[in-house]
């Protein structure tokens, strides 16, 4: 572990030192542009000294700053190979056009890169404190009524997200009038105070819907990332509970007459204890009946359908929250974001109410999620 922990620190000092050596070139260029004498000890030193604040800020991958160098290095590198043609061309041309000098011109100010990155700032923060609501149709063969279920995943709870965006949206949940209520882990977290826990538990509780609110846990929920946890895991479940939301950990219950509702405890990374299979967890329950089940992490969704559920809830992804990381997911096999179809289960990945320790999503967008379930006896009872 200790040497993973020094070979982790190891990448992100050489990376933090290439932004900040690539960097202090891009600025030279800028500065030589503007009329400054590059060559001068006090330019030079300005110039070094800020390369040097920008790889000091990129080198933690936990913070906001790191992601904003990340995105300013990848907008320059962009700009260098889009006018890398015309750099070439313009050292063969004696007598550049007009053209060419205004070309020139605009490639050495910077700003393109600048603005670039500026624009892509802010459509971060706006896309992390904006809502929506993403709707499923999930179809099955079943002798069901069908359900409309609503999925609230990855809150991180009064952290990196304003508080109020969250509020603003209970109401406009209550008006789908949903019939089940799903919360499928990181509600909170490590950066999550008691009392903010308890209100969004307060918040979440008071949703009406026809079979009430269930909860599973999340990989942040509990705080087992921090030395100096803000509340306990029995005031956590005290909260949930007291609010009357159901807490669902390797077990099921039925819903209604045609439907069963399973949750499990999350498959966190580095985990002592080995959970319980879902063969296991659905031991008694009724195939014929709707099967769903909840799980944080969208994982062993083969061996989901195996055991007949028909539609996996999930989050934790954050479909990669910063781009490209969402792309990177996929491509390795994982599933990211969306709807997937395993054998005959449906599994639905939602990319979260909020992000996580990033106060910007440059990846995909804030959701909640609305998954209406049509069945042979498809009917709303309301």
């Amino acid at each position: 572990m200790h040497r993973q922990l020094m070979l982790f620190y190891g990448v992100m000092a050489a990376v933090s030192a290439a932004e900040g050596i690539y960097l202090f070139f891009c600025i030279r260029r800028m500065l030589r542009f503007y009329g400054a004498d590059v060559k001068k000890k006090k330019v030079f030193a300005a110039n070094f000294a800020v390369a040097v604040f920008l790889a000091a800020a990129g080198f933690n991958f936990f913070r906001t700053g790191a992601v904003i160098v990340l995105h300013l290095v990848f907008a320059f590198l962009l700009t260098d190979f889009a006018f890398l043609p015309f750099r070439i061309l313009w050292r063969r041309v004696k007598k550049p056009g007009k053209g060419a000098v205004f070309c020139r011109k605009i490639y050495q100010c910077g700003m393109i890169p600048v603005l670039s990155a500026a624009l892509i700032f802010f459509y971060g923060w706006y896309n992390m404190n904006h809502i929506r609501q993403t709707s499923y149709q999930v179809k099955t063969e079943k002798q069901t009524k069908g359900c409309r279920i609503v999925l609230l995943t990855d809150v991180h709870y009064d952290t990196v997200q304003n508080a109020d965006v969250i509020k603003s949206k209970t109401e406009e949940i209550r008006a789908l009038r949903p019939d089940l209520v799903i919360l499928g882990g990181d509600i909170v977290e490590e950066g999550t105070s008691k009392e903010k826990m308890q209100e969004i538990f307060r918040m979440l509780g008071g949703i009406e819907s026809r079979y009430g609110v269930y909860y599973v846990y999340g990989n942040h929920d509990r705080q087992p990332y921090t030395a100096s946890p803000s509340y306990t895991y029995m005031e956590l479940e005290q909260a949930a509970v007291s609010a009357g939301i159901r807490i669902l950990e390797d077990e099921y219950v039925e819903i209604g007459e045609d439907i069963v509702l399973a949750g499990r405890s999350d498959a966190a990374w580095g985990a002592t204890r080995q959970r319980p299979s879902v063969e296991e967890i659905l031991t008694g329950a009724d195939r014929d009946k709707f099967i769903i089940m909840a799980d944080h992490q969208p994982v062993e969704a083969e061996e989901n359908d195996a055991q007949g559920v028909d539609l996996l809830l999930s989050g934790h992804t954050h479909a990669g929250q910063i781009w490209p990381t969402g792309y990177l997911t996929e491509f390795s096999g994982a599933l990211n974001y969306g709807e997937y179809q395993k054998g005959n289960c449906k599994v639905i990945v939602s990319s979260g109410v909020a992000g996580w320790k990033y106060t910007i999503r440059t990846g995909e967008h804030c959701e909640y999620v609305v998954a209406d379930v049509e069945g042979n006896v498809f009917a709303y009872d309301f």
